[in-house]
């Protein structure tokens, strides 16, 4: 099938796309908390194993994948994960039970995990490392644009009909950003002449390379400082901050509008600058407005909103010159599999994060939630240590 030639920047756009209906599926489940956890009759701890579900799927199947990933075309590869990521999103909206919500965010985990790898290692392919951290930055803004666009109208659909309604939405949409990658994405097969993993042997030897563990070590940090809070925070503000449930929109609407501009600003500064110096000062902020959330009592709205905005762009923004960095890690030959390692790590600390949340937190007779200043510090103190091992990274290219 021929296809269009397509710019960098439109190549980029499109597996925003892609990347836009991923993040909004993943992240629609945190803000819609409130509402499963009443509707389904579940409580913390078995909303954050719905939270896990995904992560810990996504990880498993990516590190199965893993030895395979430089095996294929990566379009291929991305429209048959894609496909089966729709399919698990429309299963979720079709769910009436927590078991059967829990096995159909598995499904989505399974095959988004490994789309939004194979997306990373396509833009690590095509964009060139002095342009690198900029094209991250277009991927990343997704996830402003589903956090300013997407979670505000999923919770407002949700509420407005039932919490179902956002899933279906999301797998419609889904169905024709597939077919868009089916008519106009070109075969990305540069990773096939360069050398590919050829053998179980190839790949313990990726295993085996000190600067990629470095790499995973990175981003098992990274989400361990950010996501260690992500889950409980919509509860967190509406029982213990005083938001109104019917505002919460306005959390992810204020944040994510704010980091569509700063996403992109982010990857120029760090191109320009110095990637680590940006993240240092991406985790210094970050840090200081952890702190204040995760301490604060009862606030006004617009001082909620206010730390939302600082959260987003700190917390979120130093994904961009981390990604950027851990793409580095390995030849071109090998960073399908180790793209697929990433997401893996990523994922399976997402669910363990989760995981310990849901250990550490309680939620109280008046729906306040308890001890979550703790997950704050937790988030501190990763944070700080991922300094130290961004500096380990070296570039393979």
């Amino acid at each position: 099938m021929n296809t269009p030639v397509l710019s960098e920047r439109k190549l980029l756009l499109l597996l925003a796309a892609v990347q836009f209906t991923h993040i909004m599926d993943f992240m629609i489940m945190m803000p819609l908390g409130p509402q499963l956890m009443r509707e389904l009759g579940i409580n913390a701890q078995q909303f954050g194993a719905l939270i896990s579900s995904f992560a810990i799927t996504s990880g498993v199947v990516g590190l199965a994948l893993a030895p395979f990933a430089d095996r294929f075309d990566r379009r291929k590869l991305l429209l048959f994960c894609y496909a089966g990521f729709t399919v698990g999103t429309l299963a979720c909206g079709l769910c009436d039970t927590g078991t059967s919500l829990f096995w159909a965010r598995a499904i989505c985990g399974a095959f988004g995990g490994v789309s939004g790898a194979t997306i990373m290692a396509i833009v690590a392919d095509v964009v060139p490392p002095e342009r690198r951290a900029q094209g991250m930055g277009i991927i990343m803004t997704a996830f402003s644009a589903a956090a300013a666009l997407g979670v505000p109208f999923g919770l407002k659909i949700a509420q407005w009909w039932k919490w179902e309604a956002p899933f279906l939405v999301v797998a419609g949409l889904a169905a024709l950003v597939w077919i868009g990658l089916f008519r106009i994405l070109p075969p990305v097969r540069g990773h096939l002449t360069e050398g590919k993993v050829k053998s179980g042997k190839d790949f313990l030897e990726l295993l085996r390379n000190g600067n990629a563990w470095i790499g995973l070590s990175l981003m098992v940090a990274m989400i361990f400082g950010h996501f260690t809070i992500i889950p409980y925070l919509s509860p967190y503000l509406v029982g213990n901050v005083g938001l109104p449930e019917t505002s919460l929109f306005l959390v992810y609407l204020t944040g994510g509008l704010v980091t569509i501009f700063t996403g992109p600003l982010v990857g120029k500064l760090a191109d320009k600058h110095g990637r680590f110096l940006v993240y240092s000062c991406l985790i210094a902020g970050a840090c200081i407005v952890i702190r204040i959330l995760t301490s604060s009592g009862p606030l006004p709205v617009w001082q909620t909103l206010v730390l939302a905005a600082f959260f987003f762009t700190f917390a979120s923004g130093r994904f961009v010159p981390g990604q950027a960095t851990i793409s580095m890690a390995v030849p071109s030959s090998r960073r399908g599999a180790y793209m697929s390692l990433v997401a893996c790590s990523r994922d399976l600390a997402s669910g363990l994060t989760a995981a310990v949340g849901g250990m550490v937190v309680t939620q109280s007779a008046d729906g306040k939630l308890l001890n979550f200043d703790k997950l704050g510090w937790i988030a501190i103190g990763v944070s700080i240590l991922s300094l130290g091992i961004f500096r380990l990274v070296k570039s393979a290219e």
